[in-house]
C-alpha cells in the first residue's frame, strides 16, 4: 500500500460533481491507476464540499480512511472547471487525470485555495495511525513545522520507502534523512510530474529497486533522458 500525505482542495464541476485537485491527490490517483492500493492523508472541512471531495477520491480509486475532517474550517475550493461526464464504457480515472486545470493557479504541492490548512504533526500522527501495512510513503511539502519528523518516523517504523516532493527551490527538512527527494516543477497543468511520481511510488510498492522504478515511471510518462 502507498500513503500520500499532503494538501487537497475541491474543484466543483461545471455540470455537477467535481474532483480533488492538488499535487498530493494527483500523485495518489496516478499510483491508484497503476493498480496500487493508495490512501491519502489530508485535512478537509466538515461540509458538503468535503463530502463531494471524498466521493471524487473514491472515483479515482484513492482511499480516504485518513482524510481528517475539521469542523472549524471549510474545505478549500478551487474555481469550477469543465468536467465532461465519462462514457458508459469508460472508467472515470483517465478522464480525471487528463482534465485541464486551466482555471486553477497554484504552486506545486498546494491546492488552489490559500485557505488550505497545512497538516500539523498531530494531524499526521492521527491520520497515519488509521493505516496499516504500507510499503511507500509520499510526503508532499509543505507540511507544518514538525510534520517531516512525524512522517519520517512513521515510514521508518513501517520499514516503508519514503519519497519527498518539495516545491521548486524548497528546502528539505533534515528529519527526512535519506529519503528520495523530487523537486516539483513550477507548473504541472496536465499532471505529468504527478503521474511520474505516482507510477514511481507504485513500482517501489511492487518491490522494484529505486533506479529501475524511476526509469520505468519516467519512460511510461514519456520523459526522455537528456544527454549532458
Amino acid at each position: 500500500m502507498i500513503v500520500v500525505v499532503g494538501a487537497v482542495a475541491f474543484q466543483p464541476g461545471s455540470r455537477g460533481g467535481g474532483r480533488a485537485v492538488g499535487l498530493a491527490p494527483a500523485i495518489a490517483a496516478s499510483a491508484a491507476s497503476a493498480a496500487s492500493a493508495v490512501e491519502l492523508v489530508a485535512k478537509i472541512g466538515d461540509d458538503g464540499a468535503g463530502e463531494e471531495l471524498l466521493l471524487a477520491l473514491a472515483r479515482a480509486g484513492v482511499g480516504h480512511l485518513a482524510v481528517l475532517r475539521d469542523p472549524a474550517r471549510p474545505t478549500p475550493l478551487a474555481p469550477a472547471g469543465a468536467e465532461a461526464p465519462p462514457e458508459e464504457d469508460e472508467t472515470p480515472l483517465p478522464a480525471l487525470l487528463a482534465e485541464e486545470e486551466a482555471a486553477v493557479a497554484r504552486p506545486p504541492g498546494r491546492p488552489a485555495s490559500s485557505a488550505a490548512p497545512l497538516l500539523e504533526p498531530a494531524d499526521l500522527s492521527l491520520g497515519l495511525r488509521y493505516i496499516r501495512d504500507y510499503g511507500v510513503v509520499v510526503a508532499v511539502e509543505p507540511l507544518a513545522e514538525g510534520g517531516a519528523a512525524v512522517v519520517a518516523e512513521a515510514a521508518a517504523f513501517a520499514d516503508a520507502a519514503l519519497v519527498v516532493v518539495t516545491p521548486p527551490g524548497g528546502q528539505v527538512a533534515p528529519a527526512y534523512g535519506r529519503a528520495t527527494v523530487l523537486e516539483a516543477p513550477d507548473d504541472d497543468p496536465d499532471d505529468a510530474f504527478a503521474g511520474v511520481v505516482g507510477r514511481y511510488a507504485a513500482a517501489l510498492d511492487r518491490g522494484v529497486a529505486p533506479a529501475g522504478a524511476f526509469a520505468a515511471a519516467a519512460a511510461e510518462g514519456g520523459w526522455e533522458p537528456v544527454a549532458g
